[in-house]
């Protein structure tokens, strides 16, 4: 029983992660004078015998010699065909594939003028699209009879990757610039990617550097830098910086700031027993309340920093207490 003629020939995109499917003519002849529909954002390979006959853009073709001329000479045909012939027939999507992530898989060596070699890390995406899809065929997708934008994705990732640090390299772009302007550096990159794209037949139609992640310690080198930038009077921001020491437990500074005050107290109580000791030893007036206040703030200074223990904090500061 012989098949009927293929005479319709349409596809809707069945995925729309598709960059190509083969039309499924189980095996029947396109008859001639057959219509052909190729929607917008799509594009149609007619392919004969392996050999690429035409490539239909969006609108109803008919299948016929004077609309085929390739055919007829890839069969041999002098005077055109008039009985129905076997070939096969492909449907690009053409629209924006977008989004498609890409990165450093490992850290890329760069030289810097400031800096020496260091290892950058970087992140984005990319859009792209089929601009000749005969050329998509022959350089890559001529094997595949299905083939989606996750096939390809891994190999355009592996492209893009090594070509930023390529690029980074031969511009001799400052580590300042890669990390701080990242819409700069991506139209800067972009042009050098483009006629890759453009051997596999497609079109890059934009490319973004979301991030650029540097070395901590460079980073912790611009946030100094950064802060020094932001004071105008260096005396000030050294005794901000040297106020933050003091006022910060734990640090040598604040250490030996908490034993000079505890010194100076010390050396205040034995000048003032001194000076108040008699030989009669008559009793010292007492202390206005502002002075106590002040001896009791000294106590608990000499008993923060360990000159004196527990037993003679609580005796001091209730004899201070019963002058007030």
């Amino acid at each position: 029983m012989n098949l009927p003629f293929i005479e319709i020939i349409e596809s809707p995109t069945p995925d729309p992660n598709l960059l190509m499917w083969k039309f499924a003519d189980k095996d029947r002849e396109i008859k001639n004078g057959a219509q052909l529909t190729v929607r917008e954002s799509q594009q149609a390979m007619l392919l004969n015998q392996g050999q690429l006959a035409d490539v239909f853009q969006p609108g109803l073709h008919r299948l016929a010699t004077e609309n085929v001329p390739i055919l007829s000479r890839l069969k041999g045909w002098k005077y055109g065909f008039e009985s129905p012939f076997k070939a096969d027939v492909y449907f690009f999507n053409t629209y924006h594939f977008i989004n498609n992530k890409w990165g450093t898989p490992a850290p890329i060596l760069m030289q810097d003028s400031q800096f020496g070699q260091v290892r950058v890390r970087a992140f984005g995406s990319f859009d792209i699209k089929i601009a000749d899809a005969g050329k998509f065929f022959r350089t890559y997708a001529g094997t595949f009879p299905r083939l989606t934008i996750f096939e390809l994705q891994g190999q355009l990732r592996d492209f893009v990757a090594p070509k930023f640090g390529e690029v980074l390299a031969q511009e001799q772009i400052p580590l300042t610039s890669a990390a701080g302007n990242i819409t700069d550096l991506s139209r800067k990159i972009e042009p050098h990617l483009k006629p890759y794209f453009e051997t596999l037949g497609l079109e890059l139609t934009q490319f973004i550097i979301t991030s650029v992640t540097l070395p901590e310690e460079v980073t912790a080198f611009y946030d100094k830098v950064t802060n020094m930038n932001m004071v105008a009077d260096m005396d000030k921001f050294t005794r901000f910086n040297t106020a933050n020491a003091i006022g910060e437990k734990g640090t040598a500074l604040n250490d030996a700031t908490q034993t000079a005050l505890a010194m100076g107290v010390l050396l205040n109580q034995v000048q003032q027993n001194n000076t108040n000791a008699t030989p009669q030893q008559a009793p010292a007036a007492t202390p206005p309340p502002n002075d106590i206040t002040a001896k009791l703030q000294q106590l608990k200074i000499l008993f923060e920093n360990g000159l004196i223990d527990e037993d003679e904090y609580k005796a001091k500061k209730a004899d201070l207490l019963t002058q007030l």
